[in-house]
Formats: C-alpha cells, sequence, structure tokens
C-alpha cells in the first residue's frame, strides 16, 4: 500500500517545506523562493488538510489548457481544499517561476459566515488546468489583500485579529469568483465549443445502449469524458447557459422524454429504464418536478 504523507496542521506544512515557525497557528503566507525541498519528500504522495491558495508568476506561454494558451499570462491561481492529495515534484527554481501561497486552516473560519458557505466557490475542487490566471490589475488587487493578511497575523494577536484575517481571505475569494467569470466571460469560443461537446456528448451517450448498461450519466462522467473536473464544468455551463451540468442532464432526459412519451406506445416504465432510471418512480417525480405533470399526464393531454 502507498505511503500517504499526512500533513494537518500549519506547523507541520511550514516543517516539510523547509520554512520557520509560523507566526500564527492556523494561518500562512509563505514565498516559494524561501522553500527548502528534503530529498526524501519527492516523488510522495501528501493528504494536506488545510485550505491552499497557490500564486505561481510564469513566463508568458508556459501554460497551456488543452492545445489552446491561457489567455492572461501574468500570474496563476490555484486553489486546493483539505483532504486532496497531490504528489510532490523535485521543485526547480530556475525557470522564470516565483509566487507565494496561502494556506489556512479550517478551525480559522469554522464560526464563521466563510466557515459555512466555503463550499461555495467551487473552484477549490477545480483541475490543475482549470487554474485562474490574472491579469496585472487583478494581480495587484490580490497581492494588496495577501499582504493585509500577512500584516495581520504579523501583529499581536488580539480579539480582533481573526475576524479581520477571515474578512480578508473572503475578500480575496470573492474576487476570485468574479475574476472566473472574467476568465468565463472572455474564453467564451472556447467555451461555446465545450457546450457543443457536452451535448454531442449526451447524444452519444443515449445512441447506445449506455443507459441501460450504467445509467443516467453523472456530471462526473461528463467531466471526464471531456477532461476537465465536475465542478468547472458545471460552472462553465452555467455561466454559458444559464444551467449547471445536472440541470442540462435534466433538461435532456426530459425532452427525451417527451418525445417517447408522444412518438411511442413504450410504457412509462419502459421509457424510465431506457433513460437509465433504476426505478421508473424517479423518473415520474423528475418529470412531474420539470414540467408540472406526471407522464401519463403529459401523453393523456398531448
Amino acid at each position: 500500500m502507498k505511503e500517504i504523507i499526512g500533513v494537518r496542521t500549519i506547523s507541520e506544512a511550514h516543517e516539510m517545506f523547509g520554512l520557520e515557525k509560523p507566526k500564527h497557528p492556523l494561518v500562512t503566507v509563505y514565498n516559494h523562493n524561501n522553500m527548502v525541498q528534503k530529498p526524501e519528500h519527492i516523488g510522495k504522495t501528501v493528504a494536506i488538510d488545510l485550505y491552499h491558495v497557490m500564486y505561481k508568476d510564469c513566463k508568458e506561454g508556459s501554460f497551456q489548457y488543452g492545445r489552446n494558451t491561457y489567455d492572461f499570462q501574468e500570474g496563476t491561481l490555484l486553489f486546493t481544499k483539505p483532504g486532496q492529495v497531490v504528489t510532490i515534484p523535485e521543485w526547480k527554481k530556475d525557470h522564470g517561476t516565483t509566487g507565494w501561497s496561502l494556506l489556512f486552516h479550517p478551525d480559522l473560519i469554522r464560526k464563521s459566515a466563510l466557515g459555512k458557505h466555503i463550499d461555495d466557490y467551487s473552484f477549490f475542487a477545480y483541475e490543475v488546468n482549470e487554474a485562474l490566471h490574472l491579469s496585472n490589475d487583478e494581480k495587484r488587487t490580490i497581492a494588496g489583500l495577501r499582504n493585509k493578511i500577512i500584516e495581520e497575523y504579523g501583529l499581536n494577536i488580539d480579539t480582533h485579529s481573526q475576524k479581520l484575517i477571515v474578512a480578508n481571505i473572503e475578500l480575496m475569494l470573492d474576487y476570485c469568483t468574479r475574476y472566473y467569470d472574467r476568465q468565463f466571460y472572455t474564453r467564451t469560443n472556447m467555451n461555446q465549443d465545450t457546450v457543443s461537446r457536452f451535448e454531442h456528448l449526451l447524444k452519444d451517450y443515449y445512441n447506445s445502449d449506455k443507459p441501460l448498461l450504467a445509467g443516467i450519466p453523472t456530471v462526473s462522467f461528463c467531466g471526464n469524458a471531456l477532461h476537465m473536473s465536475s465542478n468547472y464544468l458545471s460552472d462553465l455551463l452555467k455561466k454559458e447557459t444559464g444551467r449547471n451540468a445536472r440541470e442540462h442532464i435534466h433538461f435532456f432526459l426530459i425532452d427525451r422524454a417527451k418525445t417517447s412519451l408522444l412518438g411511442s406506445n413504450e410504457s412509462v416504465s419502459q421509457i424510465a429504464y431506457s433513460l437509465g432510471f433504476e426505478y421508473p418512480q424517479h423518473f415520474s417525480k423528475l418529470f412531474k418536478k420539470k414540467t408540472g405533470m406526471s407522464p401519463a399526464e403529459y401523453r393523456s393531454l398531448n
């Protein structure tokens, strides 16, 4: 069984990265140039139980999405959440890259409003090739918030410290949400191609025997087939069409069900099974939720 190294605290992260002791037990910002890699960690699998926002400043053209060069090359932000597993590569500092990382423990935000809606920031579950690419102005805004966090935990900790640190982290994440919206918008041609490929994927799936063998396609299945994370696919579709991936799948199912109900003599149960439903009552419930009537009522009224 492959050994997995667990990093559960800010102190353990600093120790792994060869950094001096942290100034705050629940949050830290460090420059990548200050990291010292221990040879025994190279190639090891690590599970980090912390939120991680990583900024990399890179040369133009050094990051690509599939066959397309990223549109903003000034800086890249990556996000991971607690429990995600990574393999540590050998660090190289001579390829024109610099950067910094913000790490914070779930306990820092647990009692705050941010703690209640941290999962709304879906980009914490994006893949590396779905990173956020910043313009110069955006980079300055994020750097300013990073500096406020450093300044705050560098002072003597008082009753206001945690609230102000969390407020600046939340503001940083809100700006990142805005910038991702900009990124989706500026890549509209690429995104429209993804929408088209997603629709073709559903059509091809239902023109095969896969619904009978594997059931209704999941968002995860669709994301894997299109080489992107399920969260990124869902957010992209939402920005382009107003429906997330799950809603798209349901819309496709209902549209296909309507055609079968009016264009065949198959029973409601047969139609449900052909669409990949394990239980016909689940199909009927979804159909009524989306159309306001049962499959039988729809057939009789039309």
